[in-house]
Parts: C-alpha cells; sequence; structure tokens
C-alpha cells in the first residue's frame, strides 16, 4: 500500500498527487474547492529525492527515469485496485487531480492503463513519454492548467501533451495563466467549471 488519505464522499473519487517536496495533506483543500462531496483518495509518492516525496524518479530537472516512471505507474494503478477493494469505491470512478509531479504520474496512467481514469485534472504537467501508443482515450476527458511563462514546463510541452491526448481520442480543455509553475486560484476555479460538466 502507499501512504494515503481516504474520505468516503460521494460516488466520485477524487485522486489528489501532489508535486514535489508535497504530502498528501497538501491537496486536500483543492478537493475541498473543486468537489467538496466527492470521497477523496490523496496519495503520497514513494519516491525520496533528498527527502522530498515524489511519484517516480529523474535524472535531471525535466529528464525522467523512465524505468521508474514505467514501474511507478503500475504501481500506482496496482494500488487504485486496492483501495477500490478496500474502501468499496467504483473503480471506474476515479478523477486525477495532479499537480506538477503528481501531474505527470496521472499523465503517465493515462498513457499506459486504458479505463484506469475516469477524467483527470493535470495542472502544469509534462509529457511522460514520447513515442508510445496511447490507449483509447475517446471516454476520458482531460483538463490541463498551464503558464504561458512557466520556466519547468513550457508552452510547447503543455501543446505537445495536448495534441497527444486528442490524437488518442481525448477531450482536452487547456487553460492558460500567465504565471510561470506556481497553481493559481483563477486556474482552480476553470478546472471546477470543467469538473462541473463532465
Amino acid at each position: 500500500m502507499m501512504k494515503h488519505i481516504f474520505k468516503k464522499g460521494s460516488k466520485r473519487v477524487l485522486l489528489l498527487l501532489h508535486g514535489t517536496g508535497g504530502t498528501e495533506q497538501d491537496l486536500l483543500p483543492l478537493a475541498e474547492m473543486i468537489d467538496p462531496e466527492a470521497s477523496v483518495l490523496s496519495v503520497r509518492g514513494n519516491v525520496s529525492e533528498n527527502g522530498m516525496p515524489r511519484f517516480f524518479r529523474r535524472l535531471s530537472e525535466g529528464v525522467f527515469d523512465e524505468e521508474d516512471l514505467i514501474f511507478r505507474t503500475k504501481e500506482l494503478h496496482d494500488f487504485l485496485d486496492e483501495a477500490a477493494e478496500k474502501y468499496e469505491f467504483d473503480r471506474n470512478n476515479i478523477i486525477a487531480v495532479g499537480y506538477s509531479n503528481g501531474a505527470n504520474i496521472a499523465g503517465s496512467l493515462l498513457f499506459h492503463y486504458k479505463n484506469t481514469l475516469k477524467a483527470a485534472v493535470l495542472y502544469h504537467p509534462m509529457v511522460p513519454r514520447r513515442g508510445v501508443d496511447l490507449p483509447d482515450l475517446s471516454e476520458t476527458p482531460v483538463f490541463i492548467g498551464a503558464g504561458k511563462n512557466d520556466p519547468i514546463c513550457p508552452a510547447a510541452e503543455t501543446e505537445e501533451l495536448s495534441k497527444i491526448l486528442e490524437d488518442a481520442g481525448s477531450n482536452v480543455e487547456v487553460h492558460w495563466e500567465y504565471q510561470g509553475h506556481q497553481l493559481t486560484h483563477s486556474e482552480v476555479q476553470a478546472s471546477k467549471k470543467w469538473y462541473d460538466s463532465i
């Protein structure tokens, strides 16, 4: 089992995935803003980078350890199966809400597993892998929050990820901010509006 918090609510389950150095506590206020009624499964990454929790290793800033990414994506995927059984929620009702490193592991779930997520809210994600065939994502809408001036995740990266997901059939909405890599209130409000429409 991965270290996590579970709160029982409505049928929808918000899977909260923190950024580098975060914990399973970090995004709980986001869940309150997006859907206070939803069940919440907030997970801590199993990898430590100089004492900072992450969901997978990286070789340097923006360069992922692909082997570890694949392994950790499967680990999270299997954990979701276990959690659904343990807490008796519908495995098909999980909506990921991830920021930065958490958005990247959520993106990797979409890249590797069909129907593992009902939908995804990705704040400042990067392209998890290139040159792989994605499953059919026509039933899996995605919201991407991005910054035009994001030094870690440039605008071109967001556009590339959006196109890859769309090519796999996903209905993608990209919301642009003129900030850097930080998560903004207006970005969260835009994602809530999108969430309420799916």
